[in-house]
């Protein structure tokens, strides 16, 4: 009995283990042939080539080597010169105190003849440069020469026997073409830096009040450097520098006065101690709908004219005080700076025509420029 019963309970496990196990056990693939995917044709548009036998092309040798900017440096750094200045200032009181300032310059002939700008100099009551051998000699006020409206100056000093600079033309320049920029920069002693020729004759004369063509150089000038030399790599100022933009999003973006447009400049000042220039004798103001609307003047652009100099050509022409000019020798001006540039464009002795406003009255006169005047002073 107990036999049958254990017999029965093997047969019960047995066959539980078998309809497990179909559970588990994968079944198997039919082996019956299934028919292949469906596939999608794409029609290929045929790809004609450009140039089959092409080629990168070569240059030849690369590897010419930059100038030394050290023999550079090296021959122009003796020429180059620290100028501190004192100028009488007030502070909040209206009291007067001294403050020193100062920048660069540059040898243009052995006698101790030097360049810089007039900014750098102007108002001075006193005057040193240190040289390159770090003599320090004073400057005789009397010598300073200026032209604020270029913002060039030349001063005298008593040395001789000083490494004088050769003066390059820069009309030669190209853009790309390297440029070291030498001065006193932020009065820490004379460095030099190196850039390019970022752009040739510069439009933003107006911005700075200089009628001269600038170029534009990524080359770092800092304070100081105003009034050195730029540089080619032959060692020769193909510009004196002048100014920068000053701004957080502006970088390696500076201006030097050409040396082709300034040499005239320095000349006149070494030979006369002024600039001669043709002369109509009037102050002038860019007049735009504010300055109409105050003023109450009949048109809204041109130039107004806001003074006359006795006995001028501007004098003996008839004009007067709130004329606004519209047109100088026959070109339409509707801003000062249009027509001075205008003036400099004539000739003396030249005989120019005039349009200008009076009350609502168009009228027109002549004019014939003379020789500027002598500065003041």
């Amino acid at each position: 009995m107990k036999l049958r019963h254990l017999v029965l309970s093997i047969a019960l496990v047995v066959s539980l283990l078998f309809t497990l196990g179909c559970d588990l056990i994968p079944e198997l693939e039919s082996s019956e042939p299934q028919e292949p995917p469906a596939t999608i044709k794409v029609e290929e548009e045929e790809v004609n080539p450009i140039n089959p036998d092409w080629e990168v092309s070569s240059s030849g040798d690369q590897s010419e080597a930059l100038p030394s900017i050290a023999d550079v440096v090296a021959r122009v750094k003796p020429s180059v010169v620290a100028i501190t200045v004192e100028v009488v200032s007030l502070d909040v009181f209206n009291r007067q105190y001294t403050q020193e300032g100062g920048g660069s310059g540059w040898i243009i002939d052995e006698s101790g003849i030097i360049v810089t700008n007039a900014h750098v100099v102007s108002g001075a009551i006193n005057i040193t440069v240190t040289l390159d051998d770090e003599r320090v000699i004073p400057v005789d006020i009397t010598t300073v020469a200026m032209d604020p409206q270029t913002d060039l100056a030349v001063l005298k000093i008593d040395a001789g026997k000083l490494p004088a600079v050769a003066v390059g033309d820069s009309d030669e320049l190209r853009v790309g073409d390297w440029v070291i920029a030498i001065g006193n920069s932020l009065g820490f002693g004379i460095r030099a830096t190196l850039g390019i020729v970022s752009q040739n004759d510069v439009a933003v004369n107006e911005e700075l009040g200089q009628p001269l063509r600038l170029i534009e150089t990524d080359a770092a000038i800092n304070p100081g450097n105003s009034g050195g030399p730029l540089v080619n790599v032959a060692g020769e100022v193909i510009g004196i520098n002048s100014a920068k933009i000053q701004a957080v999003e502006v970088e390696g973006v500076g201006w030097a006065i050409a040396s082709t447009d300034a040499l005239p400049i320095i000349q006149s000042l070494i030979k006369m101690g002024y600039v001669v220039r043709p002369w109509l004798g009037v102050g002038t103001q860019t007049v735009n709908p504010t300055t109409a609307f105050w003023q109450r003047l009949p048109v809204d652009t041109g130039v107004l004219i806001t003074n006359v100099a006795a006995d001028s050509p501007a004098d003996r022409a008839g004009l007067e005080d709130g004329d606004v000019v519209v047109s100088f020798n026959g070109v339409q001006v509707t801003t000062a700076y249009e027509m001075v540039t205008g003036i400099h464009a004539t000739e003396v002795g030249q005989t120019i025509e005039i349009v200008y406003w009076r009350g609502d009255q168009k009228q027109t006169t002549q004019a014939t420029l003379v020789e500027s005047p002598p500065p003041e002073g």
